[in-house]
């Protein structure tokens, strides 16, 4: 999977297109992420005493397919693909492939 948890992403297609947001959770058998502020539900709870939970109406993200982000380059702005590139130490990075900068330090 070349999305990981903590990158900055861009939403390219459906309801929230256009909007960005940080990866909370990667399903990778799924092949879903969850990202924050996008998908949002409303989830209605019922409230459990013995856990002190309140009960109502409750936002909370859903799951977005991993083919409708791409990962947001800092230096353009915009969604860009990434690659994989092994250094000269024998690390393997990611890339962004319109400028060749290095997304994992």
């Amino acid at each position: 999977m070349k999305i990981r948890k903590g990158d900055k992403v861009i939403v390219l297609t459906g309801k929230d297109k256009s909007q960005k947001g940080t990866v909370l959770r990667v399903l990778k058998e799924q092949n879903k992420l969850v990202v924050e502020n996008v998908n949002m539900a409303k989830r209605h709870t019922k409230g459990n005493p013995k856990l002190g939970t309140a009960g109502g109406i409750i936002e909370k993200e859903m799951p977005i397919h991993i083919s409708n982000v791409a990962l947001l380059n800092p230096v353009t702005n915009k969604p860009d693909r990434v690659g994989y590139r092994v250094l000269e130490d024998k690390r393997k990075v990611r890339y962004f492939k319109s400028n060749n900068e290095v997304v994992d330090i």
